[in-house]
């Protein structure tokens, strides 16, 4: 006996649910991630763990976009004295290098750049470290691979450091809890937290 097609159940073509998922996660580096990662992330890992995810850090594409969002930020050398420039005109031998080692697991982060910069209103300093550009690219292809995995578990009223949100998207959520009627705040700052290594 045939069903009727009415008495079949709605399915979304693949087309369209690999165009949803994009939409939501539209701010996820696409070297990283795949339209079938980004659906098992939704759906959720079998364990709830992430299996083979490091071979992406070191992959080709993904290292090339970690350095061109190094270089779009203009940051400055580090202890090597080596800039976005300087690596980019070693391509792709350089990240061919940095992908090997990684590989291999010899890679070894460089010291820290030191630097003192004007704390805003005051007449203070405070310490800044400066990794090389070629560590700022590592850690760059790391956060592209495990970003969206933390990103589904944050807080919904997070905004620190996360993609697509900042510090209006705070101000916004303080503005409808007051309106709410809320009216007690709680602020907290460790003063010098970040200024000494541990």
């Amino acid at each position: 006996m045939t069903k009727r097609p009415e008495d079949q159940p709605a399915t979304v073509p693949l087309a369209q649910q690999a165009g949803e998922i994009l939409s939501r996660w539209r701010w996820v580096e696409p070297c990283a991630w795949s339209v079938r990662m980004l659906t098992a992330l939704e759906q959720g890992v079998k364990g709830e763990k992430w299996f083979r995810l490091f071979d992406k850090v070191f992959a080709e594409r993904n290292l090339l976009a970690a350095f061109q969002q190094v270089a779009r930020k203009r940051g400055a050398a580090g202890v090597d004295h080596v800039t976005t420039r300087d690596l980019e005109r070693r391509f792709p031998e350089a990240l061919w290098e940095v992908a090997d080692a990684l590989k291999a697991g010899t890679y070894v982060p460089q010291a820290i750049r030191r630097a003192h910069i004007p704390k805003p209103g005051t007449s203070e300093t405070r310490p800044l470290g400066i990794p090389t550009v070629r560590d700022r690219m590592v850690q760059a292809a790391v956060v592209n691979v495990i970003e969206p995995i933390f990103e589904r578990d944050f807080a919904e009223h997070s905004y620190g450091f996360r993609p697509g949100r900042g510090c209006k998207d705070a101000l916004r959520r303080v503005d409808q809890l007051l309106k709410a009627g809320y009216v007690h705040v709680v602020d907290a700052d460790l003063k010098g937290y970040f200024d000494h290594a541990s």
